[in-house]
């Protein structure tokens, strides 16, 4: 049986409508690696997977995508975003099911992409080449009044095309006086503590389900290595992601908790579809 979401449908977007963050943050996790922010800046889209499309693909293959959470909303339901993210290519971060929808609903949010990645995305929406607004680490961009900026992914390593342009990226939004991070798909490597410390981050979303061989996909961040880079970085928060979407690529969020108990680092598990407020520090 689904997992089923903690609000979904119109519900969730009548919630996402009448939340009034102030001057800090209202968050809602909507399954995978997909986050939607919302400051008194604007409404920020992390890496939306809303759609079966994988499900499909690979149903009939040795690699099943089953579903374990039921879909959050339909992706044409959102309005008034400002920004939309794909941190990489992997069609569970960059979803022509998905985004072409809601760049239809939302014809003035940008999406912000690895400039590496710049035909490829162009060739999967089937939009202009010189739309997407790219970026390479150490890059930045003001998207109304939204700072965003590039920093390196390892997914399983950082990759970079023949320019030096990274294949993989996190994205650090400023949203006014507090700065979210949102890694992408991601191990640690080298550096990356001190790289992320700098930014003063308020907010960390990374991923738990891990890196093992016998899935036969890249991987990323255990529970306790999350919440240990989490503790390392000094966020004030933070808050695990893609797991509970598909079967064969999942991890429970318990080694998260405890670490992050264990470390004193505070964190958030939200329900699929779940709001959560945060303040602002410097109120």
């Amino acid at each position: 049986m689904l997992i089923q979401p903690a609000q979904r449908g119109e519900a969730l977007i009548a919630d996402i409508a009448a939340a009034d963050p102030g001057r800090g943050l209202a968050v809602w996790w909507l399954g995978q690696s997909g986050f939607l922010i919302k400051c008194a800046e604007g409404i920020v889209l992390f890496d939306p997977y809303l759609s079966d499309s994988l499900t499909r693909k690979y149903a009939d293959t040795d690699k099943p995508h089953v579903r374990m959470t039921e879909l959050v909303a339909e992706p044409e339901l959102f309005r008034n975003i400002d920004l939309i993210t794909s941190s990489h290519n992997h069609t569970d971060h960059l979803d022509a099911e998905t985004l072409n929808p809601l760049i239809a609903a939302n014809p003035d949010a940008r999406l912000v992409i690895p400039e590496a990645n710049r035909d490829f995305v162009a060739d999967r929406l089937g939009c202009p080449g010189e739309w997407p607004c790219g970026l390479s680490d150490g890059e930045s961009l003001q998207v109304g009044d939204l700072r965003v900026h590039a920093v390196p992914a390892a997914h399983n390593q950082i990759e970079r095309d023949e320019h030096g342009r990274s294949k993989f990226l996190g994205y650090v939004v400023q949203c006014g006086e507090l700065t979210v991070y949102h890694s992408g798909d991601t191990l640690k490597y080298p550096g990356m503590e001190d790289q992320l410390r700098k930014f003063s981050i308020d907010l960390a979303i990374l991923p738990i389900n891990g890196n093992r061989a016998e899935r036969r996909v890249a991987g990323n961040l255990f529970g306790d290595e999350a919440a240990t880079l989490a503790h390392e970085i000094q966020a004030r928060l933070v808050i695990p992601c893609h797991y509970e979407m598909f079967e064969f690529n999942t991890e429970t969020p318990d080694l998260f908790v405890k670490t992050c108990q264990q470390l004193g680092q505070t964190y958030a598990v939200p329900k699929c579809g779940e709001r959560v407020a945060i303040s602002n520090s410097l109120t």
